[in-house]
């Protein structure tokens, strides 16, 4: 599958019914991190998910312990909260979860593109910097 270099966001929604249209919800972060702004107009892509069945076995092999909020080539875009230890600069996602980003500043917002997940942390690479 070709996904366009115009992609803001990508994240799983199930899509409601009220009344007579159907809904699917934005997750608060995706505006909140700045990809999307609210009451501006977007295309959307629907992908077809899991079956029924996929899912149940899927949840049911879950483990108790909460899993990284990020996979590896997700794109994010994210502030730099601090620096650690190394020089390299840290930003917090969903729960708390660590994003290392190597070479950003404090301050700095920034996409990046994940390139390692851990369960405790994750590291990004700075894609485009400055927005």
């Amino acid at each position: 599958m070709e996904i366009s270099d115009k992609l803001l966001c990508l994240f799983s929604a199930e899509i409601a019914v009220e009344d007579d249209r159907y809904i699917v919800e934005i997750p608060r972060r995706e505006v909140e991190n700045g990809s999307i702004e609210a009451g501006d107009t977007y295309r959307v892509a629907l992908i077809e998910g899991r079956s029924a069945d996929a899912e149940t076995t899927r949840r049911s092999s879950v483990p108790s312990e909460p899993q990284p909020p990020v996979e590896p080539g997700e794109i994010r875009y994210v502030e730099i909260e601090d620096i650690g230890k190394q020089g390299d600069g840290i930003a917090r996602v969903e729960r708390g979860y660590v994003i290392i980003v190597p070479g950003a500043e404090v301050g700095e917002r920034v996409k990046v593109e994940i390139t390692e997940v851990k369960s405790n942390f994750a590291v990004g690479e700075v894609i485009e910097d400055d927005l």
